[in-house]
């Protein structure tokens, strides 16, 4: 529901001891002996732990077909996700060593051809149980429903259908990365916010459009905004030539606050930006951006995480990587206050209420009982600054501020993983 926003003494000095004087030999011997009895006790404990196996994560990461889009400017990389998981490894490795639990991960990228029920029961057979899945939703959904699956932990790092946190939840699967509908809630927040209501929602022709499209009708809804008019976008990929003279007409007659586009992939969203007939804002997959990360983000110690990626990967961090770091991440965070590997033990912990993960954002991050999914502030951006962070001031929830953000528990029909 949208409301309006609501609006050490210094220290003394003490007087400096006296020197103190020497230990009497029998001091130093206790002491010396202390030590040495300190130290056999601490050693073998200490190398036991260095022999344990180390704890394997599996990453599978098949990304869907991209078509030819505007411009080749923003290619995504073919291992988008990788780094993200090989840098959150060497971070659970270095909180690690105050337990002894070491990470390693095994990772497969796959064709987009290629099955990924076969790898993942390949990596079952390897002794993995724990799983970090960049997949579509029906390759994720074929994965968590193997036999195999039932006794391993699966972290969604890619998948944002809300489908999946609602009526094809499953029990065994949690979601690190944002749903649409956290994403269009997002957005939604700060453009009423900003008192920009009015909205002409553009949709592509792909199902993914249809779906984003169908989150932001729910956030405009939900959050007191108007879609004035719709409009479908049939002019393919190859109107660029001609989009000085074809967006005008496209978008005139309609009196409207901000242009919201559904395009996805990146087929011609780009072209509505400064091409409308009135002076209009464009926000959606294009210009203004919901998204779990971005390049740019420098706040809440973002900026060392950027580096560090950048430094041992040679480009910066995208929203993959980030949700592959995240993944893994949680992982570690669970493994290491329950000071167990066990699937169950960590499910059963990163879904109760002493789990908590930071994530660069400023709070801490937690998964939602009802339907698995990591509550997260989302990050709206232009191509080159960031802009703002959802949830905004002022829109109130009854027991927690991240679940303005995506399926609340009443929206959700999640029955499978609801606690």
């Amino acid at each position: 529901m949208n409301r309006s926003p609501c609006l050490v003494p210094a220290a003394v000095a003490a007087p400096a001891a006296a020197p103190p004087s020497a230990a009497p030999p029998s001091a130093a011997l206790g002491a010396a002996a202390l030590l040495a009895l300190l130290l056999a006790l601490l050693l073998p404990a200490a190398t036991a732990r260095a022999d344990a196996p180390a704890i394997p994560v599996g990453l599978l990461v098949q990304h869907q077909a991209r078509p030819p889009g505007l411009a080749n400017l923003d290619v995504p990389p073919e291992d988008e996700g990788l780094p993200g998981a090989r840098l959150a490894i060497d971070d659970n490795n270095t909180t690690g060593r105050f337990t002894g639990q070491t990470f390693a991960l095994q990772a497969e990228l796959l064709a987009q051809d290629a099955d990924p029920v076969t790898a993942f029961r390949r990596m079952r057979q390897a002794g993995i149980d724990l799983f970090v899945l960049q997949l579509p939703a029906d390759a994720l959904l074929r994965v968590a429903d193997l036999p195999e699956a039932a006794d391993a932990l699966l972290l969604n790092a890619a998948a944002p259908d809300d489908r999946l946190r609602s009526g094809d939840c499953r029990a065994g699967l949690l979601h690190v990365a944002p749903s649409r509908a956290m994403l269009a809630d997002a957005l939604a927040q700060f453009l009423v916010r900003k008192r920009w209501s009015d909205w002409l929602l553009v949709q592509g022709a792909r199902p993914e459009d249809a779906l984003f499209a169908a989150a932001i009708r729910r956030a405009a809804e939900r959050f007191g905004a108007e879609i004035v008019a719709e409009r479908q976008w049939d002019y393919g990929p190859d109107a660029r030539r001609s989009a000085q003279a074809e967006v005008p007409v496209f978008t005139q007659g309609v009196d409207y606050d901000v242009l919201v586009v559904a395009d996805e992939v990146g087929l011609f969203g780009d072209y509505l930006i400064y091409r409308t007939w009135d002076p209009r804002l464009v926000a959606g997959t294009q210009a203004l951006v919901p998204t779990s990360w971005h390049t740019t983000a420098e706040q809440w110690g973002a900026t060392q995480l950027q580096n560090r990626f950048e430094e041992a990967h040679g480009r910066r961090m995208r929203p993959l990587d980030y949700q592959a770091w995240l993944a893994v991440r949680a992982f570690g965070e669970a493994a290491l206050r329950t000071r167990s590997a066990d699937p169950a033990v960590l499910s059963a912990f990163m879904r109760g209420p002493d789990f908590r993960l930071q994530g660069f954002k400023g709070r801490a991050l937690t998964f939602r009982d009802w339907n698995g999914q990591l509550r997260q502030p989302i990050l709206l951006a232009a191509p080159a600054s960031m802009v703002s962070t959802s949830p905004q001031e002022g829109f109130l929830h009854e027991t927690e501020e991240l679940d303005t953000l995506g399926l609340d528990r009443r929206e959700s029909d999640c029955r499978t993983t609801s606690g």
